[in-house]
């Protein structure tokens, strides 16, 4: 698909254990290549709801009766789910990605290759970009977000650095943050670093991890009993997150035991982790640090 390749395609869609009159929710749909795979599943009763926040992605929209897409963030999943008279679905797919065509539209700025305008909102409406990010953080408040979300050893050097240039020119676009920061970098290994760092201003500007953890707090509400989560994670702050809420309905700490010694928990993991093939990262190379797993409300 030229929007988006889907990753782990079958392998998500599988872990749905798709009920043909069921009700499902793709809170991620980009280019809809997992919410087709979906509906090919769903019988004639079957009904899908998609979410995307993107107003690109609305130019893939399903035409099809039993298909719904919703021009929102997932983090409101629960509210516009009861807008349409839905408390409970049979499962949920999420493929926390950035899409290809993000990547790929230039003026989006979510990509180092391209020199544009710093912006990276996934929601256009959006108040915060990448600029004011980077032209109106504090030094501290950079630094902890290159320490957080691309684990960067020299997050203070390059926070420094960020907040003296700005100091005499606004740093505008990519070219100009690239331009300011590869002669810091490792020699080398600068594209791949520039990579973490854009990775963490993008999570920043559209507080990934504050939606992520918002949306998987409502799973336990809205998925019914036996009913399954199938969540694709690209870095390890997400994966972590996830991987932690199956195992315990918590992001931090240990959960209560009664006077048995017994947990409650609002899911089992079904299986083990799931990692795109050889074959499947080969023909799409953004593929390679996915991360599937698969859960059962019990």
């Amino acid at each position: 698909m030229e929007y988006h390749n889907p990753v782990l395609l079958k392998e998500s869609v599988d872990g749905l254990n798709i009920k043909p009159n069921g009700v499902y929710v793709d809170v991620t749909f980009g280019g809809g290549g997992h919410s087709r795979e979906i509906l090919s599943r769903l019988g004639e009763q079957g009904k899908l709801f998609a979410f995307d926040q993107d107003t690109d992605a609305l130019q893939n929209k399903i035409d099809d009766p039993r298909f719904i897409l919703i021009n929102e963030n997932f983090r409101f999943l629960k509210r516009f789910l009861r807008f349409y008279g839905i408390k409970k679905v049979d499962g949920i797919l999420g493929d926390f990605g950035v899409s290809s065509h993000q990547f790929n539209e230039a003026e989006r700025g979510f990509s180092t290759r391209f020199n544009a305008k710093l912006d990276m909102r996934m929601d256009q409406g959006s108040s915060l970009s990448a600029y004011q990010v980077i032209n109106e953080y504090e030094e501290e408040q950079l630094k902890s977000l290159f320490y957080q979300y691309a684990d960067l050893k020299n997050a203070p050097k390059l926070a420094r650095i960020i907040v003296a240039e700005r100091k005499n020119n606004l740093i505008e676009n990519s070219e100009d943050l690239n331009e300011l920061l590869k002669p810091h970098l490792f020699k080398g290994k600068e594209n791949k670093i520039l990579a973490q760092i854009y990775q963490a201003i993008r999570i920043e500007v559209n507080q990934e991890i504050e939606v992520l953890k918002e949306f998987l707090l409502q799973t336990e509400e809205i998925v019914l009993k036996n009913g399954r989560i199938s969540l694709i994670s690209y870095h390890s702050l997400e994966d972590r997150l996830v991987k932690r809420y199956i195992r315990s309905g918590l992001f931090e700490g240990e959960p209560e035991k009664d006077f048995y010694g017994n947990i409650s928990v609002p899911f089992k993991k079904v299986g083990g982790l799931i990692v795109p093939s050889k074959e499947e990262i080969s023909e799409n190379n953004r593929a390679r640090s996915a991360k599937l797993r698969i859960a059962k409300k019990l």
